[in-house]
């Protein structure tokens, strides 16, 4: 009980939601030694940021159910490239609805260019590029005109029917990328740190769309090409499949790390520089790691 009143205590200084903190030790009958050590080596660490900061954190063992914590996981985050996750589940479910074939080809215009991250801005209008190759660009290079290209074509209201079917109840697709005048308006893009580990959790045991195409998304997943935050000091050759996020004011890497006991997590930081939010991430995906793995 006393170490239980120590662990509430340090987690009320950083901000954390004791009490779905304290429903989770409910739901799982307390602690195993495992999530103790983790609780404990997290909560030291965020306790050591600069009050400014604020850390958005879910981390789940896929092995052992009563191995998790959770920190502001439900508070609503703006997404960045986030939100492509649900974007490209539901990609997938058009797919296997087969209301989408990726082997079909796109014609780029010029009209559909996005700024920001990716490729496609540089090519020539009217060129030819596949479904299969839009979700990759999406993916692994966070392409933004990919993006909003899905967007336009599967519908908004499409993409936030999918969030809602799987039970992603505080994250909203609520504007393409890029559109500036609607960040303005005050229209952003959220997830929560619980509702990303969910959407993995559902991927990782191929309860999306169909088996073949969660193993393809998972593929595409372990390609991203941004390395700076989850992967970043995990001992090499560990495998993370992840969808990372930037903007000024937030930094986010929502992730599966196949550890020899695979794990969930997703970090997300306000009110850091870049560099310092990708430092944070990467220090606790380590922490994670070394206790679960």
């Amino acid at each position: 009980m006393h170490h239980m009143l120590y662990l509430v205590r340090t987690l009320q200084k950083v901000g954390t939601l004791v009490p779905t903190f304290l429903l989770a030790m409910t739901l799982t009958g307390g602690f195993s030694q495992t999530n103790t050590a983790l609780t404990k080596s997290i909560s030291t660490y965020l306790h050591t940021l600069p009050a400014s900061v604020t850390v958005s954190l879910a981390v789940q063992s896929l092995t052992d159910s009563s191995v998790a914590m959770v920190v502001n996981a439900a508070k609503p985050v703006p997404s960045a490239s986030v939100i492509k996750l649900p974007i490209m589940i539901e990609v997938m479910e058009q797919v296997k609805a087969g209301t989408l074939d990726l082997s079909d080809i796109h014609i780029l215009t010029d009209s559909e260019k996005a700024g920001g991250d990716g490729i496609l801005k540089n090519y020539s209008h009217r060129s030819r590029i596949s479904y299969a190759d839009l979700l990759r660009l999406m993916m692994v290079y966070s392409d933004n005109t990919a993006t909003n290209i899905f967007i336009n074509e599967l519908g908004m209201a499409a993409v936030n029917a999918r969030i809602r079917i799987m039970g992603l109840n505080n994250t909203r697709l609520n504007r393409a990328m890029m559109d500036t005048t609607a960040a303005r308006q005050g229209r952003d893009n959220y997830v929560t740190a619980a509702d990303m580990n969910r959407l993995l959790s559902l991927l990782y045991r191929h309860q999306l769309a169909t088996p073949v195409l969660c193993e393809q998304m998972l593929d595409i997943l372990k390609q991203n090409e941004d390395t700076l935050t989850i992967p970043r000091l995990l001992p090499k050759p560990t495998v993370v499949a992840h969808k990372t996020g930037t903007l000024a004011y937030v930094r986010g890497d929502a992730g599966i790390i196949y550890a020899h006991q695979p794990f969930l997590l997703t970090v997300l930081v306000e009110g850091a520089s870049t560099s310092d939010a990708e430092r944070i991430i990467a220090e606790l995906a380590l922490i994670c790691y070394n206790i679960l793995r």
